[in-house]
């Protein structure tokens, strides 16, 4: 009869030295208890019962083990992919700030255009329609910090003023333009707060220009005195 000690190195050629023990000892117990009522014929059955228990623990041990290898396995490809995946994210972020860089030079070249094409042909407009007559040319100045994209001396009817001017490619509040005209008349009031500075006694005449307004959008700037030209007017 084999010592529990015996039992236990047998057993750890399959499990754990924790359950080799247990196994051990319990296969002692019921070996001894089977010797003493010398019911041999039992104890090869428990034998044979216990070894085709073993043999499914260890085949069970041995699946586990290759799930775990597969799991493992299968978590490092997901890295793999989360990783290129970042990279992605990265080379996409990278594109659209360009892209978006692209667009804001864009922007504002056609808003230099814009203004530019304002420079030539806004004053016959002004003195016919709002009887502004300008002492210079329009030009894009900077006073007090504040680049003035419109700005020149002139007369109506008969008193001096002075234009100040912003320009907007297109006004149209089913593209979200009045949130953008909001920030549009706040652009217009910060470069009129600076000319005032330099210009305390000047009376200051407020002006947008625009390819395109809304009806809505011009109403809104005749309501607060600011003069609205579309560039086809010109």
């Amino acid at each position: 009869m084999l010592t529990v000690e015996q039992l236990t190195n047998r057993f750890e050629t399959a499990f754990d030295p924790r359950q080799s023990q247990v196994l051990a000892e319990a296969f002692a117990e019921t070996a001894n208890g089977l010797a003493r009522s010398s019911d041999l014929s039992d104890l090869k059955d428990v034998v044979a019962d216990l070894g085709r228990t073993v043999q499914d623990l260890a085949a069970a041990q041995q699946d586990l083990a290759a799930a775990q290898q597969r799991t493992e396995a299968n978590l490092a490809e997901l890295t793999l992919v989360v990783k290129g995946l970042g990279q992605d994210m990265d080379d996409l972020s990278r594109t659209m700030k360009g892209l978006g860089q692209e667009m804001g030079g864009m922007s504002r070249s056609m808003s230099y255009a814009l203004e530019n094409e304002a420079y030539r042909l806004l004053p016959p407009l002004l003195a016919s329609k709002y009887g502004i007559t300008l002492e210079e040319r329009l030009v894009r100045t900077e006073i007090n910090g504040e680049e003035i994209n419109i700005f020149a001396h002139g007369t109506r009817n008969g008193e001096p003023i002075l234009l100040v001017g912003e320009s907007k490619l297109q006004l149209d509040e089913r593209r979200n333009s009045h949130r953008a005209l909001d920030r549009l008349m706040d652009q217009l009031e910060r470069k009129v707060a600076a000319v005032k500075e330099a210009y305390p006694d000047a009376e200051i005449v407020q002006l947008l220009i625009t390819h395109y307004a809304r009806p809505a959008i011009r109403e809104r700037a005749e309501r607060e005195g600011v003069i609205l030209i579309q560039s086809f007017e010109w």
